[in-house]
């Protein structure tokens, strides 16, 4: 877990410039505002995304999480706000960004095999309608084989059970070797297997220095999985590192007052307090 006396590269930046939202930031998200049909489903939502760090973004239903993911990737119009991947818009740095997608939204029913799926990673390096070379196929292969999936790579994705899909597109995303990843609740509906798989890989990921969002609804294991956390329920309630900001006054504040959720995170935050 992240040393509650260590200051990011970016913070000391910003404090030495004088810029709210430093440059070299992974992801700069600045008062970003989002509606649907003229109602906001997000209001001037502002932060910056630490280096290296595993960040997880936790609200209630309809807080506007995975919307927040669409809006980074230009999937969904904003009214205002401006966001950045270091430094530049999405559109310059689409290489720099992987996405994994909510399970649920995907067509599964599409006639491809699990190794043109992760393939598909890898089209930013080879340019969309040329063939996939060689090198791309032993690439996207060997991702497969680091989500335990390699023995899978002829299956049709159609074939394959629910946390095994999930892992088909962990593999994309891990394929196309971004910087930044965006990920829309991967540990939904998986097996104790995957979750245990995901987990060491985004491990994985924060060893190699890539930043990694991702939208959770567990809470006991957020202090677990997470350096950092957004608390969001249509704007940031706070967010900053996890044993500063995931508190039961901070999850009062984004849950409202939900007992259930509340003991929950009660529950999880006394347990972190007692293994440390």
């Amino acid at each position: 877990m992240t040393d509650v006396s260590h200051v990011d590269a970016a913070l000391r930046h910003a404090v030495a410039t004088g810029d709210e939202h430093p440059a070299d930031a992974p992801l700069s998200v600045h008062d970003l505002t989002v509606a649907y049909h003229r109602k906001p489903v997000l209001w001037d939502v502002d932060f910056d995304a630490p280096e290296g760090r595993l960040i997880g973004i936790i609200g209630p239903n309809g807080a506007g999480k995975s919307t927040l993911l669409k809006a980074v990737l230009d999937l969904v119009p904003t009214a205002s706000g401006r966001i950045t991947v270091y430094g530049k818009p999405y559109r310059e740095q689409r290489a720099l960004v992987g996405y994994v997608p909510q399970r649920e939204s995907v067509d599964w029913d599409f006639p491809v095999d699990a190794l043109d799926v992760v393939a598909m990673g890898r089209y930013g390096k080879i340019g969309w309608f040329k063939p996939v070379g060689r090198m791309h196929r032993e690439a996207a292969l060997h991702a497969l084989e680091r989500v335990g999936m390699a023995d899978y790579a002829k299956r049709q994705i159609s074939q394959l059970s629910g946390g095994q899909q999930q892992r088909v597109f962990l593999a994309r995303a891990l394929a196309q070797d971004a910087r930044v990843y965006l990920m829309d609740e991967p540990f939904a509906a998986v097996d104790a297997a995957t979750e245990r798989a995901i987990v060491e890989i985004l491990q994985a990921l924060r060893a190699a220095g890539k930043t990694v969002l991702i939208v959770h609804h567990d809470l006991q294991t957020v202090s677990e999985y997470f350096d950092h956390v957004l608390l969001l329920n249509m704007r940031v309630v706070a967010h900053g590192p996890t044993e500063q900001v995931f508190t039961p006054e901070n999850l009062r504040k984004t849950y409202g007052g939900r007992l259930t959720l509340l003991e929950e995170a009660a529950n999880a935050v006394a347990r972190r307090g007692s293994a440390e």
